[in-house]
């Protein structure tokens, strides 16, 4: 978590179609990681969840600096299994909010590469060198019939299911969430979204955009302007983690 040499940018929008903004992103350059979540659940109880969600890691890192792979490892499943009993919580008190939750990710580094935590069908990319790779699977009812050879990655894009979430934080009690680790190299370029990114633009768009050697800044507001331009339909946040050169 104290890798030298990470820069972050995070940047999110309401979109063309949404009154308001249930994604949420939280970045911190000292402890080391990045977060994202895309709330669900009506009456605005989807942005109380993202909020919950990206607030409840920023306290769970804030309370140590660790160093090695396996203690990152325990932070990132804690802060998921923290903010899952906090929405929980919530809805105890507040009923109304019943179904509310979020879909959710974080990177974080440590000494020996990266922690990946993930669930829902926000999506973790990464580009190195001209491999730009999904690191994520969507726990959603269209991948699991896209494994299954049910349907075509053509017909999974405008599928009128899409939408229907197999995982998420904060709507059962013991949810499973899909760890990734791996090694982080100079030069790699790590993107964190939500689906109002993907579900609007394909992976070619994406990836020309982190090729472009353009900044961080430029490449952020790029991704978001161009789902905005394929019709903005939901709320679209993106979070790029970029490992610096010697």
């Amino acid at each position: 978590m104290l890798m030298q040499g990470i820069t972050y940018t995070g940047k999110t929008d309401a979109g063309l179609k949404r009154k308001n903004n249930e994604d949420a992103f939280a970045i911190s350059r000292e402890m080391g990681f990045c977060a994202l979540a895309d709330g669900m659940g009506g009456a605005a109880a989807g942005e109380i969840a993202s909020r919950i969600f990206v607030d409840t890691v920023t306290d769970v890192f804030s309370g140590g600096r660790s160093v090695s792979g396996d203690e990152v490892n325990s932070l990132v499943q804690n802060a998921f299994t923290s903010a899952n009993k906090k929405i929980l919580d919530h809805v105890l008190e507040y009923p109304e909010h019943r179904g509310m939750g979020c879909t959710a990710e974080i990177l974080a580094f440590s000494d020996q590469g990266f922690v990946l935590g993930h669930m829902g069908d926000s999506r973790t990319y990464r580009l190195r060198g001209h491999e730009f790779k999904q690191l994520t699977k969507d726990h959603s009812l269209v991948q699991e019939q896209l494994d299954q050879g049910i349907i075509t990655k053509e017909q999974a894009q405008s599928h009128q299911q899409r939408n229907i979430i197999l995982r998420a934080v904060g709507i059962s009690q013991s949810p499973q969430l899909d760890i990734i680790r791996g090694k982080a190299l100079p030069g790699d370029i790590f993107l964190l979204c939500s689906d109002g990114l993907t579900d609007m633009i394909r992976d070619e768009q994406v990836l020309a955009v982190l090729v472009s050697g353009t900044e961080q800044e430029k490449m952020a507001g790029d991704l978001i302007e161009f789902a905005k331009q394929a019709g903005g339909k939901d709320n679209v946040t993106v979070v790029i983690a970029g490992i610096s050169r010697p």
